[in-house]
Protein backbone atom coordinates (compact mmCIF):
# COMPACT_ATOMS: atom_id res chain seq x y z
CA UNK A 1 0.00 0.00 0.00
CA UNK A 2 3.05 2.62 0.62
CA UNK A 3 2.34 5.90 -1.30
CA UNK A 4 -1.88 4.71 -1.03
CA UNK A 5 -2.15 4.97 2.32
CA UNK A 6 -2.30 8.65 3.03
CA UNK A 7 -5.69 8.59 0.47
CA UNK A 8 -6.93 5.36 2.25
CA UNK A 9 -6.19 6.60 5.28
CA UNK A 10 -8.63 9.62 4.18
CA UNK A 11 -11.21 7.66 3.03
CA UNK A 12 -11.69 5.53 6.31
CA UNK A 13 -11.89 8.84 8.19
CA UNK A 14 -14.27 10.44 5.78
CA UNK A 15 -16.41 7.21 6.06
CA UNK A 16 -16.82 7.46 9.92
CA UNK A 17 -17.60 10.89 9.48
CA UNK A 18 -21.00 9.36 7.74
CA UNK A 19 -21.90 7.51 10.78
CA UNK A 20 -24.46 8.27 13.66
CA UNK A 21 -24.09 8.30 17.14
CA UNK A 22 -25.81 5.37 17.87
CA UNK A 23 -23.69 3.37 15.27
CA UNK A 24 -20.12 1.48 16.25
CA UNK A 25 -16.72 0.36 14.33
CA UNK A 26 -13.59 -1.54 15.06
CA UNK A 27 -10.57 -1.52 13.18
CA UNK A 28 -8.15 -4.20 11.80
CA UNK A 29 -5.29 -3.30 10.48
CA UNK A 30 -3.58 -6.20 8.17
CA UNK A 31 -0.12 -6.51 6.53
CA UNK A 32 1.11 -9.89 7.50
CA UNK A 33 -0.95 -11.27 9.82
CA UNK A 34 -4.19 -9.38 10.64
CA UNK A 35 -4.45 -7.28 14.14
CA UNK A 36 -7.50 -6.09 15.34
CA UNK A 37 -6.53 -2.24 16.30
CA UNK A 38 -9.66 -0.96 17.95
CA UNK A 39 -12.63 -3.05 19.02
CA UNK A 40 -16.17 -1.89 18.90
CA UNK A 41 -16.37 1.54 19.75
CA UNK A 42 -18.83 4.79 19.15
CA UNK A 43 -15.89 6.83 19.71
CA UNK A 44 -14.41 7.32 16.28
CA UNK A 45 -11.65 9.38 17.77
CA UNK A 46 -10.26 6.23 18.86
CA UNK A 47 -10.68 4.78 15.22
CA UNK A 48 -9.09 8.23 13.88
CA UNK A 49 -5.71 7.70 16.15
CA UNK A 50 -4.98 4.48 15.84
CA UNK A 51 -5.37 5.21 11.97
CA UNK A 52 -3.11 7.87 12.07
CA UNK A 53 -0.39 5.88 13.41
CA UNK A 54 -0.71 2.83 10.91
CA UNK A 55 2.78 2.32 8.99
CA UNK A 56 2.63 0.54 5.64
CA UNK A 57 5.34 -2.31 5.16
CA UNK A 58 5.27 -6.32 5.17
CA UNK A 59 2.99 -8.76 3.08
CA UNK A 60 -0.45 -8.67 2.70
CA UNK A 61 -3.27 -10.45 4.88
CA UNK A 62 -6.26 -9.51 3.75
CA UNK A 63 -8.39 -12.55 3.39
CA UNK A 64 -7.40 -13.09 7.09
CA UNK A 65 -8.09 -9.88 8.31
CA UNK A 66 -11.92 -10.68 6.44
CA UNK A 67 -11.79 -13.95 8.09
CA UNK A 68 -11.34 -12.10 12.07
CA UNK A 69 -13.91 -9.21 10.70
CA UNK A 70 -16.32 -11.97 10.12
CA UNK A 71 -16.32 -13.12 13.63
CA UNK A 72 -16.18 -9.66 15.30
CA UNK A 73 -19.36 -8.73 13.53
CA UNK A 74 -20.60 -11.06 15.68
CA UNK A 75 -20.38 -9.29 18.98
CA UNK A 76 -22.35 -6.58 17.07
CA UNK A 77 -24.93 -4.67 19.28
CA UNK A 78 -26.89 -3.17 15.93
CA UNK A 79 -28.35 -5.32 13.62
CA UNK A 80 -27.45 -3.80 10.61
CA UNK A 81 -24.01 -4.90 9.82
CA UNK A 82 -21.32 -3.69 7.26
CA UNK A 83 -18.03 -4.44 6.61
CA UNK A 84 -15.35 -2.11 4.91
CA UNK A 85 -12.49 -2.75 3.50
CA UNK A 86 -10.17 -0.62 1.54
CA UNK A 87 -7.08 -2.63 -0.17
CA UNK A 88 -5.82 -3.34 -3.49
CA UNK A 89 -6.97 -6.76 -3.17
CA UNK A 90 -3.40 -8.27 -3.43
CA UNK A 91 -3.42 -10.80 -0.46
CA UNK A 92 -0.52 -13.01 -0.44
CA UNK A 93 -0.28 -14.27 3.20
CA UNK A 94 -3.79 -15.33 4.46
CA UNK A 95 -4.04 -18.67 5.74
CA UNK A 96 -7.82 -18.65 4.77
CA UNK A 97 -8.32 -18.91 0.57
CA UNK A 98 -10.78 -16.70 -1.11
CA UNK A 99 -12.87 -19.61 -1.82
CA UNK A 100 -12.94 -19.98 2.37
CA UNK A 101 -13.76 -16.47 2.90
CA UNK A 102 -16.15 -16.22 0.26
CA UNK A 103 -18.04 -19.24 2.17
CA UNK A 104 -18.00 -17.17 5.41
CA UNK A 105 -19.77 -13.77 3.99
CA UNK A 106 -22.49 -15.67 2.22
CA UNK A 107 -23.12 -17.15 5.53
CA UNK A 108 -23.01 -14.23 7.40
CA UNK A 109 -25.35 -11.57 7.85
CA UNK A 110 -23.12 -8.55 7.28
CA UNK A 111 -22.73 -6.62 4.07
CA UNK A 112 -19.35 -6.14 2.44
CA UNK A 113 -18.02 -2.85 0.47
CA UNK A 114 -14.70 -2.61 -1.11
CA UNK A 115 -12.58 -0.04 -1.62
CA UNK A 116 -10.13 -1.26 -3.87
CA UNK A 117 -7.03 1.01 -4.22
CA UNK A 118 -5.78 -0.31 -7.62
CA UNK A 119 -2.66 1.45 -10.12
CA UNK A 120 -3.63 3.20 -12.80
CA UNK A 121 -3.06 0.71 -15.67
CA UNK A 122 -1.38 -3.14 -15.48
CA UNK A 123 1.96 -2.94 -15.27
CA UNK A 124 4.46 -5.67 -15.83
CA UNK A 125 5.73 -4.97 -12.08
CA UNK A 126 2.65 -6.11 -11.01
CA UNK A 127 2.23 -9.75 -9.07
CA UNK A 128 -0.54 -12.10 -9.99
CA UNK A 129 -2.12 -10.90 -6.09
CA UNK A 130 -2.05 -7.27 -6.90
CA UNK A 131 -3.77 -8.10 -10.71
CA UNK A 132 -5.94 -10.59 -9.35
CA UNK A 133 -7.27 -8.02 -6.44
CA UNK A 134 -9.87 -6.18 -8.10
CA UNK A 135 -11.61 -9.22 -8.89
CA UNK A 136 -11.04 -10.75 -5.42
CA UNK A 137 -13.03 -7.46 -4.17
CA UNK A 138 -15.41 -7.39 -6.36
CA UNK A 139 -16.48 -10.84 -5.51
CA UNK A 140 -16.72 -10.70 -1.80
CA UNK A 141 -18.58 -7.65 -2.33
CA UNK A 142 -21.36 -9.23 -4.64
CA UNK A 143 -21.97 -12.27 -2.21
CA UNK A 144 -23.26 -10.11 0.25
CA UNK A 145 -25.57 -7.46 -1.71
CA UNK A 146 -22.51 -5.19 -1.15
CA UNK A 147 -20.30 -3.43 -3.88
CA UNK A 148 -16.91 -3.05 -5.12
CA UNK A 149 -15.70 0.34 -5.87
CA UNK A 150 -12.29 1.25 -7.70
CA UNK A 151 -10.32 3.97 -7.73
CA UNK A 152 -7.13 4.24 -9.95
CA UNK A 153 -7.01 7.52 -8.54
CA UNK A 154 -6.29 7.08 -4.75
CA UNK A 155 -7.66 10.84 -4.94
CA UNK A 156 -10.91 9.51 -5.33
CA UNK A 157 -11.31 7.01 -2.24
CA UNK A 158 -12.60 9.74 0.37
CA UNK A 159 -15.81 11.05 -1.69
CA UNK A 160 -15.60 6.98 -2.20
CA UNK A 161 -16.17 6.45 1.18
CA UNK A 162 -18.82 9.15 1.73
CA UNK A 163 -20.56 7.52 -0.94
CA UNK A 164 -20.68 4.49 0.77
CA UNK A 165 -22.13 5.96 3.77
CA UNK A 166 -24.64 7.46 2.22
CA UNK A 167 -25.56 4.27 0.38
CA UNK A 168 -25.91 2.08 3.51
CA UNK A 169 -28.17 4.98 5.27
CA UNK A 170 -30.66 5.05 2.00
CA UNK A 171 -31.50 0.76 1.67
CA UNK A 172 -34.20 -1.06 3.23
CA UNK A 173 -33.67 -4.46 4.65
CA UNK A 174 -36.82 -6.82 3.83
CA UNK A 175 -37.06 -10.24 6.09
CA UNK A 176 -38.84 -13.09 5.11
CA UNK A 177 -40.08 -15.74 7.39
CA UNK A 178 -42.13 -18.50 5.94
CA UNK A 179 -45.18 -19.80 7.22
CA UNK A 180 -44.68 -22.93 6.06
CA UNK A 181 -42.54 -24.69 8.60
CA UNK A 182 -41.70 -27.65 6.54
CA UNK A 183 -37.80 -27.39 5.57
CA UNK A 184 -38.15 -28.79 2.21
CA UNK A 185 -35.51 -26.84 0.04
CA UNK A 186 -38.24 -25.45 -1.92
CA UNK A 187 -38.23 -21.98 -3.33
CA UNK A 188 -41.26 -19.83 -2.08
CA UNK A 189 -42.92 -16.71 -3.99
CA UNK A 190 -42.46 -13.63 -2.34
CA UNK A 191 -43.94 -10.62 -4.08
CA UNK A 192 -43.34 -6.89 -2.38
CA UNK A 193 -46.12 -3.93 -3.01
CA UNK A 194 -44.75 -0.18 -2.15
CA UNK A 195 -47.14 2.01 -2.48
Amino acid sequence: MGDKLRTSRQAALRFLTTMNAQDEAFLIEFSDRAELAVGFTSQIEEIQNSLTAAQPGGLTAMLDAAEMALRQMKKAKNPRKAILIISDGGDNNSRYSAAEIESLVREADVQVYAMGVFEPSIFSGLTKEEISGPRLLSELAEQTGGRAFSASDPNDLPNVAVRIGIELRNQYVLAYSPTNRKRDAKYRRVEVKVK
